[in-house]
């Protein structure tokens, strides 16, 4: 139904708009700028950090519909997606979500664990996104506590040139094999809508809206309509349908040199989760088979505002936000071969997060070109809500209510000692009513060792707190006895990298950029699940382990006139110590090797866009325990698990009519048709095929798109 409304929207607007001028920022600017880890807003070049930027441009040219779609392309990260929950979180350097800072317009993004870590990025639309900012490496002074693995931080649209702005884009895909266009049928089924208007020389207001019906995946499952008697476990899917409704609103006013923005986002999804065991029912006076069924539903509200001015000749950058996120669910008695539902339970809250957070930075305290400092402060008060069934038991009828308030401050310090040498020392004190006192430090060195070259040396620190799950879990039953610790203390850790770049250009208008990288990473008292107890077995959550990870890389972006061809390889080797309380594993690195490829051509005449995009992803190996079935007289062992190499290879062709305010695109994802690769590091679970497999993606689909801009 919500699809049909949003189409009906979308047609009434195309009657009630007249259709404007071509508006010119969608040429490229000819000087990209960025401000993740910067004291203002500058240039991408002049920035003290590397800073990796996926624009607006290339998200479209992708035909992505979510945010974990788009940096699924970039070298040493993987988006994992879990075809059970429907999450995708990002793991960067090897490590997981926990350990990476994802920030929407430089404020954190809050989720069932807390506050920027392990955020969905399948709940992040791409429709309103002007850019994505990536940096790799311990951002703890700048971003604090779980940013040890990198800060992706998404930057919104709030500009428009022109007085009134409208796009309505149509996208429709099959899944795998699979399509259909009616509900409960098949396919992907995406519409968005999006809307700016200045309303003078320093007011400008915008709102979009973002649906995404994906109908699920079969896989090796034959759907919710399917039943037998002996209950052959057939009954369902492997990709779970998922229904996403997302709509965000803004204002914004500029004047001088003061500019503040409201913006409030709101998040709705449901997920259908169908039972492969049914079960006879004689109730009704004719015999029929009932599955006990489950919906998941999801509410988030993120409100945010920001203020830029000057306070005397001191700038201040202030961000301010409210959110929350509730996840519910339902069961009911479906009646299978009737198609009907004959009960439903109440809905129950099982996850609630609830945040308060601030950010406020000042700068430009001295009047010189020199020398610059930057003091900071960040606070979050996050309340978070599990109830006594979300731990897997009854966690002895307890439901969970913690609340923890954090506060921090931040200073550094930019001196440009010369033409050809920057330095940014940094640190900060991080304070907490339920952890001891955390310090970070950073030092960032730029040398630009010609006009076309630099370097860029930068050491920095994190911590991450830990997770709801590690602190509070209560799974305890007559196979079970697993247990959070309150007295876990944070993971602390460091990074090192060194990144040169080289910019050139010919007199045939070629443009060269060459760019190689090295990264190391080191994190201390990691969190580890250990075996504190043999007879009975008993699991609770200890500091035990250790994990190292070093990176090398390189990177060569072409462009000349309607080409542009950026490609790169990286070698990454991994070592960790795991312990699971009796032995500890090996600690030898092990290496793998990544490459992507991406290519746009546009004809001269017609305008036509080739676009084509590749990664590869190699085998990877790392240690994984086996435990044996006599715990008190063998421990177990530690083996050498793989997870199996992959290419992923997309394709779009656009077409633009009516001097661009028409276009269509048709492609192709996943050409390889990559759905199930061979995992062994990891057992099969509710998350997992099973059997040493692991479910990645669910093959070859095609697309088609629509985009209509006024």
């Amino acid at each position: 139904m919500k699809k049909k409304v949003l189409s009906l929207l979308s047609l009434s607007a195309v009657l009630w708009v007249n259709a404007q001028e071509k508006d010119s920022l969608q040429q490229k600017n000819i000087e990209e700028v960025v401000i993740t880890g910067q004291y203002m807003q500058q240039s991408i070049n002049k920035s003290i950090y590397k800073v990796e930027v996926i624009d607006a441009q290339q998200i479209k040219n992708m035909a992505v519909t979510n945010a974990a779609e788009v940096l699924n392309q970039n070298l040493n990260i993987l988006v994992e997606p879990n075809s059970g929950s429907g999450d995708s979180n990002a793991n960067i350097m090897g490590l997981s979500g926990q350990y990476t800072k994802v920030l929407i317009d430089n404020i954190p993004v809050v989720s069932d664990q807390g506050m920027g870590n392990l955020v969905d990025l399948s709940k992040i639309n791409v429709n309103n996104i002007e850019r994505i900012e990536i940096v790799k490496g311990s951002m703890g002074v700048e971003y604090g506590n779980n940013a040890v693995a990198g800060v992706i931080n998404i930057i919104t649209k709030k500009n428009y040139s022109k007085k009134f702005n409208a796009l309505i884009s149509l996208q429709e895909e099959t899944v795998g094999k699979d399509y259909d266009w009616f509900k409960k049928g098949n396919g992907r089924h995406v519409q968005s809508l999006n809307l700016g208007y200045r309303i003078n020389d320093n007011w400008s207001v915008s709102a979009d809206i973002n649906h995404n019906d994906f109908q699920g995946f079969k896989g090796k499952y034959n759907g919710y309509k399917y039943f037998s008697e002996g209950n052959d476990g057939l009954r369902g899917y492997e990709w779970l349908p998922k229904d996403q409704l997302i709509t965000n609103a803004a204002v914004r006013y500029a004047k001088g040199s003061t500019s503040f923005f409201y913006k409030v986002n709101y998040l709705n999804e449901e997920i259908n989760s169908y039972n492969q065991i049914i079960n006879p029912d004689y109730e009704s006076g004719s015999k029929t088979f009932v599955a006990k069924d489950r919906n998941y539903f999801t509410n988030r509200w993120l409100h945010q505002f920001n203020i830029q001015t000057k306070l005397g000749r001191i700038n201040y950058n202030g961000d301010f936000s409210y959110q929350t996120q509730k996840r519910k669910y339902q069961e009911y008695d479906y009646d299978v071969p009737n198609r009907a539902t004959l009960s439903k339970d109440p809905e129950l809250t099982y996850y609630e997060s609830k945040v308060l957070y601030s950010r406020g930075m000042f700068s430009n305290f001295l009047n010189s070109d020199k020398i610059n400092f930057q003091l900071g402060y960040e606070l979050d008060r996050t309340e978070g809500y599990a109830n006594s069934v979300t731990f897997e038991s009854n966690n002895n009828g307890k439901n969970i209510n913690r609340t923890i308030f954090n506060y921090a401050n931040f200073l550094s310090a930019e001196w440009k000692a010369n033409n050809w040498l920057s330095l940014r020392p940094g640190v900060r004190l991080a304070l907490s009513d339920k952890f001891d006192s955390q310090y970070n430090y950073s030092v960032t060195a730029k040398f630009n060792t010609s006009q076309n070259s630099d370097i860029r040396a930068v050491f920095g620190s994190a911590n991450r707190f830990p997770t709801y799950d590690e602190l509070y879990t209560f799974v305890v039953d007559n196979n079970h006895d697993i247990r959070g610790n309150e007295n876990l203390k944070p993971e602390t850790g460091y990074s090192a990298g060194l990144f040169w770049d080289y910019n050139t250009s010919s007199s045939g208008a070629w443009k060269f950029n060459l760019s190689l990288s090295g990264m190391y990473l080191d994190v201390n008292d990691r969190i580890e699940s250990v075996i504190i107890n043999l007879e009975p077995l008993k699991y609770t959550y200890l500091n035990v382990n250790k994990y190292k990870s070093m990176l090398f890389g390189g990177g060569l972006n072409i462009r000349k006139d309607n080409l542009t061809l950026n490609t790169g390889v990286s070698v990454m080797g991994v070592s960790q110590a795991l312990n699971t309380g009796q032995i500890t594993s090996p600690s030898d690195y092990n290496y793998y090797v990544e490459a992507n490829l991406g290519a746009n051509y546009t004809l001269d005449n017609t305008k036509t866009l080739f676009a084509l995009y590749y990664k590869y992803t190699g085998k990877r190996k790392q240690f994984t325990y086996i435990p044996s079935t006599s715990l008190s007289t063998d421990p177990g062992k530690f083996v050498l698990g793989e997870v199996q190499d992959f290419n992923m290879l997309n394709f779009t062709v656009s077409q633009p009519f009516f001097k661009d305010h028409f276009e269509v695109s048709l492609g192709i994802k996943n050409i390889f048709d990559v759905s199930t690769i061979r995992n062994t590091v990891s057992a099969g679970d509710a998350h997992n095929a099973g059997n040493g497999n692991q479910n990645l993606f669910y093959g070859r689909s095609y697309f088609a798109r629509v985009n209509y801009n006024f």
